[in-house]
C-alpha cells in the first residue's frame, strides 16, 4: 500500500487532516463545484519520503466525505483542475503536471453528473444559477 493509499482510508476530511498535521499541513485554497464537489488544496511543509509531491488535492463530497486525493509537484490551478478531470468540457482549460499519484474512495462518482445541465439541486430553478461549466449555486453567489 503507497502512502497515499493509506491516506485515502480516511474518507472522512476532518480525520484525514488531523492525519495530516504532523506534516505542517498548510491550507492553500477551497473551491466549490456547484453543491456537492469541493476541493481543498493543501501543501506538507514537512512531507513524507513516501509522497511524491508536497502539494494534495483533497477532493470531498457536501457531507465532507473524501472521494479523492489527487498529489502534485505544484498548486493547481482551479479550472487546469477541472480540465484535468472534465477535458471535454470547454469551459475549462490549463494544464496541471505533473500529476504524481491519485487515488479514489468508495465516495467518488464521475464529476461530470455533478455539471450536467439537468444535474440535481436542492435549489429552486428561481432561486439557482449556473456555475462555469457546470454545476449549480444561489443565484445571488459571488462563485464563478
Amino acid at each position: 500500500m503507497t502512502f497515499l493509499e493509506d491516506l485515502a482510508r480516511y474518507t472522512a476530511v476532518g480525520t484525514l487532516l488531523e492525519r495530516l498535521q504532523p506534516f505542517a499541513l498548510e491550507h492553500i485554497d477551497h473551491w466549490k463545484q456547484g453543491e456537492f464537489h469541493h476541493d481543498l488544496v493543501v501543501r506538507l511543509k514537512n512531507r513524507p519520503d513516501e509522497l511524491a509531491g508536497p502539494v494534495l488535492v483533497i477532493s470531498t463530497n457536501c457531507n465532507g466525505g473524501v472521494k479523492e486525493l489527487i498529489n502534485l509537484a505544484t498548486v493547481p490551478e482551479r479550472w487546469a483542475l477541472w480540465n484535468y478531470r472534465c477535458p471535454d468540457n470547454p469551459e475549462f482549460e490549463g494544464t496541471i503536471y505533473p500529476v504524481l499519484g491519485l487515488v479514489r474512495t468508495h465516495h467518488w462518482y464521475d464529476p461530470h453528473e455533478l455539471l450536467k445541465p439537468d444535474a440535481r439541486s436542492e435549489y429552486k430553478p428561481e432561486h439557482r444559477r449556473r456555475q462555469r461549466g457546470g454545476g449549480w449555486v444561489p443565484v445571488d453567489s459571488e462563485e464563478e
